[in-house]
């Protein structure tokens, strides 16, 4: 008789507002560029930041412009050194105690831990290798090789991970890992803080938004 392979259980965090207290974004290009070249590139894309807030453009649109505003031409070096200060100074003081016992708890009990963001790659990849997660799923920074050598653009190579996005992107890295037969036998736990993430939570047969269980996560909901 072949042995029985035991039923996958992933679980799926977003990262800003929820494994910590809130945005992380800002404070790396804080830490990179110092507050009052931060605040500069925020007012040169004020327009924009100002349509997302009054819901006249979209996430994407908005955080787009706020990206080529600061990291167009920024080196893998300097990006390095960023995010080794971010890293060391602000990222564990940003971790959320509720969220990392969860994902402690599901780490001892052998589950398939995953981040889906819409943060990009360019210090989530460390994030995720410090928790010790399986998988990392966010959006992902575009990066070009000249004379001088290896640059961020500022433009994403990767759609933003927000939203139905964070389904999709899922949907494709448990099926590449897993295989398409095992998605119907699997156990999706799901933590979320934002609209964005409902579409994640909604996929979920045990989903947390803002620290409590979720009711749009029950079957049909």
């Amino acid at each position: 008789m072949s042995a029985v392979n035991p039923p996958v259980v992933i679980a799926a965090f977003d990262f800003d507002g929820t494994l910590t207290h809130g945005d992380t974004f800002l404070p790396f290009l804080a830490r990179g560029l110092g507050w009052p070249r931060l605040l500069w590139a925020m007012l040169r894309c004020s327009p924009w930041l100002a349509a997302y807030a009054l819901r006249l453009v979209r996430n994407d649109v908005a955080k787009a412009k706020l990206m080529r505003a600061t990291l167009s031409g920024l080196s893998l070096a300097e990006v390095d050194d960023w995010r080794a200060r971010w890293l060391a100074q602000d990222f564990r003081g940003q971790l959320q105690d509720w969220t990392l016992a969860r994902l402690a708890w599901h780490q001892q009990a052998g589950h398939c831990c995953v981040i889906v963001s819409a943060s990009p790659d360019i210090y989530l990849t460390h994030v995720a290798e410090q928790l010790g997660l399986d998988g990392l799923i966010c959006t992902e920074m575009e990066v070009v090789h000249g004379e001088e050598g290896a640059c961020l653009t500022g433009r994403m190579r990767t759609p933003n991970c927000h939203g139905a996005q964070k389904v999709l992107r899922l949907n494709h890295w448990l099926t590449a890992r897993f295989g398409a037969a095992s998605l119907g036998a699997m156990t999706l736990y799901a933590y979320g803080d934002t609209a964005g993430d409902k579409p994640l939570l909604r996929l979920a047969q045990h989903a947390w938004y803002r620290g409590k269980p979720w009711k749009d996560a029950l079957p049909g909901a």
